[in-house]
């Protein structure tokens, strides 16, 4: 009768155990995932699997023949977490964090847009400069929308660091250089919060042995990654590649998709015009960890798609010729007098607007741009202006071939008028001599007032067609137009009444019209934009567009997804026997003209003009200019080539010669030129 009840008993507690586990249970898995499961959650998620953004490789830049000019290189780069390190802890971790990399001789980025040492002075040079505003105003330390140069006029750098100290708690008794540094990096990390971004890339192109001490000496909130930095395969037009470098105003690009703050882009150069070509598609990946941080698993979720591949018009074989040839000619003359000069030129391809070379004297090395800044910044001549695009001049004595043809077409001269040149054109009260002085030319046609460059005929023809006309045409030639060119350039100026009575201190006269016929005045070029004038007279009239852009192909495919094919920009209307007319006043000058002894051993027959560009001021050197095309029956290029202090265009028809012989040999090489030996 009592094992029942024994029985039963022991039924009862062993229930009630398990009503008390299954209590515990229920009460443990509310509390976990109830109360405390929005926090569990994203510990397990932070400390356990983790999504990372995968980068895309970018584009590569090659030359029209395909030869690579700029390409990708992995490193490895170093990212700071703060989520991952306890917030009273954060400033000794990151000053464990720099006393390592001073020791291993490692750069680190810093945005904080002030110099490294006191006394403190602001320094925009630096990436996202920007930002400074923006953070001071988040705040409540300036007004919101402030302008930089208003709030340098309230706040000095000192204060502004002060501020900064005691938000971030920097401890007094530290150095004046670990407050620096330490202020710049929490700085940096305060203002990628900002932007949305929870970490920090402090570091790239770091070296294994580095990531190896970080991990052996735990550094709490480092991550070490990968990532691709450029890589210039020539020396050779930097001023047209560009560079890349982080997003210098968020502003520009908060709106694109697949920007994250901390992206580098194209900051100048094709890299910024072809952006988004070259930028590729990041992809994400879903990483997955055991405890003690190694990595058992991942998967991505989006696989990184690279950027486009992008073929210039460029020539770079060619490209480096051109350099090369301007760099000797103007050093070459500075060894003569002494005198410092910069240089440029350009050629492009007649009939397509191909830019096939634009080269700078002096200029500089993509591949140590970043060590060379400082140096190259501070250098009066100025090696990163790019003169070719950038660099508006009077052309001089070369516009007189574009003022021929708006005289011939408008009707005022014909190929056969004659004009005689008395040595001193005398009209508004003006006496102005022709160069030759106190000689004449006697009585020319238009063909010999260009082989001859005789002032006196264009005075006239200038006064005649008047400055509303030359203006039309000089526009039509895209001389005071944008090329196209997708780079940065001067358009430059075409002198005008317009434009005259806009300057102060000025008031147009007739005498203008004058100075302006001869390539004076406010006649104002650059020699991209001459090479590509002089192709369209070469080309009958058709102006096309100087662009560099050849095509666009996939990373994994030969077959473009775009290639370059724009109709011309205008068409200049040029009767068949004025545009011979011109033409052949051209092609005399190399053949019987004051550049023919130079052009002799030019391989191909050309067709060029001399010019001499007044730079203003008792005994000041006028600047050269020479421009020509070839071969002269069926003309390819179109070239234009400019050194300040020059003296006089022919003083460049070597140099012009050179670059035709550069170009036509090695598209041609059986090609020999008169007084050329041949082994």
């Amino acid at each position: 009768m009592q094992e029942p009840k024994k029985l039963r008993r022991r039924l009862l507690t062993l229930c009630l155990l398990f009503m008390v586990c299954l209590t515990v249970f229920i009460v443990t898995m509310f509390d976990a995932q109830i109360v405390h499961g929005e926090e569990y959650r994203a510990q397990s998620v932070r400390t356990n699997t983790t999504v990372e953004t995968v980068e895309a490789s970018r584009g590569v830049i090659t030359d029209r023949n395909g030869k690579v000019l700029v390409a990708n290189r992995a490193v490895y780069t170093l990212t700071f977490d703060p989520s991952l390190v306890e917030a009273d802890a954060l400033n000794d971790e990151l000053l464990r964090l720099i006393a390592l990399l001073r020791r291993e001789g490692v750069t680190w980025y810093d945005e904080l847009p002030l110099t490294d040492a006191a006394p403190y002075a602001f320094d925009f040079s630096v990436p996202r400069s920007g930002m400074l505003v923006k953070y001071l105003a988040s705040k409540k330390w300036v007004e919101e929308g402030m302008t930089s140069d208003e709030m340098r006029e309230g706040m000095s750098p000192a204060t502004i660091f002060n501020l900064l100290c005691g938000e971030f708690g920097v401890d007094e008794t530290l150095s004046a250089t670990q407050k620096r540094a330490l202020v710049g990096l929490r700085y940096s990390l305060a203002t990628a919060k900002l932007d949305g971004d929870g970490t920090f890339r402090f570091a790239s192109g770091v070296d294994v042995p580095l990531i190896a001490l970080l991990k052996d000496g735990g550094y709490a909130g480092v991550r070490a990654g990968t990532s691709s930095v450029r890589e210039y395969q020539t020396d050779a037009a930097p001023h047209i590649l560009g560079h890349i470098g982080k997003i210098q105003n968020w502003d520009d690009y908060k709106d694109k998709e697949g920007y994250r703050w901390n992206d580098l882009v194209g900051i100048d150069g094709v890299e910024a015009s072809f952006e988004d070509y070259l930028r590729g598609t990041d992809g994400k990946r879903v990483v997955t960890t055991n405890i003690e941080g190694k990595v058992i698993d991942e998967l991505y979720s989006v696989e990184p798609k690279p950027g486009y591949n992008v073929a210039l018009t460029l020539d770079v074989d060619f490209q480096q010729q051109v350099e090369q040839i301007i760099s000797s000619a103007a050093q070459t003359m500075t060894a003569a007098d002494g005198i410092d000069r910069g240089a440029a030129a350009a050629v492009v391809q007649v009939g397509t607007g191909d830019t096939l070379a634009l080269a700078t004297y002096p200029t500089f090395s993509r591949k140590t741009f970043n060590q060379d800044f400082a140096t190259l910044n501070a250098d009066p001549m100025h090696p990163m202006l790019n003169r070719a695009t950038q660099w508006a001049f009077a052309p001089g004595s070369t516009f007189k071939p574009a003022v021929a043809v708006a005289a011939l077409e408008s009707g005022v001269i014909t190929p056969a008028t004659k004009i005689r040149d008395l040595g001193v054109y005398k009209f508004y009260d003006l006496n102005l001599k022709c160069w030759i002085w106190p000689g004449n030319h006697g009585l020319v046609n238009v063909t010999n007032a260009i082989t001859v460059s005789c002032n006196y005929f264009f005075y006239e023809v200038g006064r005649l067609t008047g400055i509303a006309t030359l203006e039309k045409y000089a526009r039509a030639f895209g001389l005071g137009e944008p090329t196209g060119i997708e780079i940065p350039e001067s358009v430059g100026t075409m002198t005008s009444p317009e434009y005259v009575n806009s300057l102060k201190g000025q008031h147009w006269t007739d005498g203008f019209t004058l100075q302006a016929a001869i390539g004076q005045a406010y006649d104002l070029f650059t020699p991209l934009q001459l090479a590509n004038y002089i192709a369209t007279l070469a080309g009958g009239g058709e102006r096309y567009k100087a662009h560099l852009l050849k095509d666009v192909s996939a990373y994994d495919s030969a077959v473009p997804v775009y290639v370059y094919n724009e109709p011309p920009v205008n068409t200049v209307e040029i009767g068949d026997e004025n545009l011979r007319a011109v033409l052949a006043g051209m092609r005399k000058l190399v053949t019987d003209g004051s550049v023919s002894n130079q052009f002799k051993r030019c391989i191909v027959d050309a067709a060029a003009k001399t010019g001499t560009a007044q730079t203003g001021g008792k005994g000041s050197i006028s600047n050269g200019v020479f421009v020509a095309f070839a071969p002269y029956d069926d003309p390819q290029i179109a070239v234009a080539v400019v050194i300040e202090k020059g003296d006089t265009g022919g003083a460049l028809a070597s140099t012009a010669v050179d670059i035709l012989n550069a170009y036509f040999t090695a598209a041609d090489p059986d090609i020999v030129g008169e007084n050329v030996l041949v082994k």
